[in-house]
């Protein structure tokens, strides 16, 4: 089990850590030992992340993931501090269900900065520190949505889909050097990302439907740790991938007529 594996020695870097799937990373990692980063836009957040996770060496930093500087930063803020983080999780996301064109050119660009740009070029920064070291994990946060071309999910499910290729391609290419690279495709995950009222995700938790944030956080760094390329959460998700993908056109058009065209939007 992931929990009882000592990571006293390492360091690891969380974007997107200031709750929902995030945070439970950072609290996982600091309970195996490991000194955490946390990376978010909010800074106000971020101290209550620090406070609420309370055990080890934890340090924030303030970040605007979809700045050119990023990289940049990231490293200043590393040679300053004297960190030499062998883990990086990138778990920011942003989530939209709107047609295209109904969707701000702006939220459009962050789709792509967030979820392509950003995660390409940390992963290229991360592994390029860790290959002559041989070692590192790095865990890429997809999703289930990555299989789902729906209406509505366009950005979404499109530029999920990129981590989730980009991810695998780069586990093969860091095979040879010791560095593990993981894609995490989490389908029903009880978080606010989604807007579903709290009632409801205890419901969904209760039946099975949905899985907590903690119990896929744990797993997903027990199967990063292991080095694999790909985790799915639940046989449910798994099996159900076969068919989103012969999903007829009549049933995706039922989305759009039936959500999408009567104006439930986020």
């Amino acid at each position: 089990m992931a929990k009882k594996r000592d990571l006293s020695s390492h360091t690891a870097i969380i974007t997107g850590a200031a709750g929902g799937i995030g945070l439970e990373f950072a609290k996982t990692l600091a309970a195996m030992g490991a000194a955490t980063i946390l990376l978010d836009i909010s800074e106000e957040r971020l101290l209550k992340a620090k406070e609420e996770i309370a055990v080890g060496r934890i340090f924030t930093m303030k970040a605007d993931l979809t700045s050119p500087s990023i990289v940049e930063d990231l490293e200043n803020y590393c040679c300053e501090n004297q960190l030499d983080p062998d883990i990086l999780i990138n778990n920011a996301g942003i989530f939209s269900f709107k047609p295209i064109t109904a969707t701000e050119t702006r939220k459009l660009e962050t789709f792509v900065d967030l979820h392509v740009r950003a995660v390409t070029l940390l992963s290229q920064w991360f592994v390029g520190r860790r290959k002559p070291q041989g070692s590192g994990w790095l865990l890429n946060m997809s999703s289930m949505s990555c299989w789902m071309p729906m209406p509505g999910l366009a950005m979404y499910s499109s530029t999920k889909a990129y981590i989730r290729v980009f991810s695998r391609a780069l586990h093969y290419e860091m095979k040879d050097y010791g560095v593990g690279v993981t894609v995490a495709c989490p389908g029903g995950i009880a978080t606010d990302l989604f807007g579903l009222p709290e009632k409801w995700k205890r419901f969904a938790v209760a039946i099975g439907v949905l899985q907590t944030p903690e119990t896929f956080a744990r797993k997903a760094v027990g199967k990063m740790l292991k080095k694999k390329k790909q985790y799915i959460n639940g046989w449910l998700n798994r099996f159900s991938i076969f068919f989103i993908g012969i999903l007829p056109t009549r049933v995706r058009m039922m989305v759009k007529h039936r959500l999408l065209d009567k104006g439930i939007t986020r």
